[in-house]
């Protein structure tokens, strides 16, 4: 399995060198712009849209804020373990990295520190496989942001394959399997997390990670509003007081 892209002409690899080749003719600064991008800066965007997703959905009604809190939960809990399906299925497949196959590509080093690369296998894509499980995770609790997430994951695929580091289709697969995981899984983790999540709403010292604090009751069960007496009745009373 180890030789997935190699011998004879082959749509993956001419996918490689054409969005890479790209890197060649871009400015050094461009190019460092998205090897960050690619290795945490997209990553980064995600959690900042699940915190800001979180921020609203704190003042929604009790229960619409429970299930989204519920959905946001599991949101990164399902990302982590969609990384630990990849694990052994990356060393199954024993997929080597491109550059390590293939002359002429342009390698972005991510910088000084950080490390090129974590792993000399390439199938399927971490990054790709942890910014679609964030993004489809938002998805379910929020359609509008999940839309924005899916499509900065979507970016970070394109990153790795810029910066040299992933197939094409290392990407995709981690775009599949960061999908299936969150997408299988969810009725049961939200069959598990929801009552959890109702349980920490009801509580006065950590209830307002889940409800902010003061929110106005819906009408149909506030407060009793005074009533006008009928024009008969406040005659009578108004001579009462005379």
């Amino acid at each position: 399995m180890a030789g997935l892209t190699t011998g004879g002409p082959n749509v993956d690899v001419s996918l490689l060198y054409e969005l890479n080749g790209l890197a060649r003719q871009a400015p050094s600064r461009l190019d460092r712009a998205v090897s960050l991008a690619g290795e945490y800066g997209i990553l980064l965007a995600l959690v900042l849209l699940v915190l800001w997703c979180w921020r609203g959905a704190r003042r929604q009604d009790e229960a619409s804020a429970a299930e989204t809190f519920a959905a946001l939960v599991w949101a990164p809990l399902g990302a982590g373990l969609a990384l630990l399906v990849n694990a052994p299925l990356r060393e199954f497949v024993g997929r080597q990295r491109p550059f390590m196959q293939h002359e002429g590509l342009q390698v972005l080093d991510p910088g000084p520190g950080i490390g090129l690369v974590k792993s000399e296998f390439s199938f399927v894509s971490d990054h790709a496989t942890l910014a679609m499980a964030l993004g489809v995770g938002l998805f379910l609790a929020n359609r509008k942001l999940g839309l924005i997430g899916i499509g900065l994951a979507l970016a970070e695929g394109l990153c790795r394959v810029y910066a040299g580091l992933h197939y094409p289709t290392d990407v995709i697969g981690g775009f599949a399997l960061g999908t299936a995981v969150v997408l299988v899984l969810a009725p049961l983790a939200m069959a598990v997390l929801n009552p959890v999540v109702r349980a920490v709403a009801g509580s006065p010292r950590v209830g307002r990670l889940v409800r902010a604090k003061g929110r106005a009751l819906p009408r149909s069960v506030g407060l009793a509003q005074p009533q006008t007496p009928p024009a008969g009745q406040r005659t009578q009373e108004s001579d009462l007081a005379a």
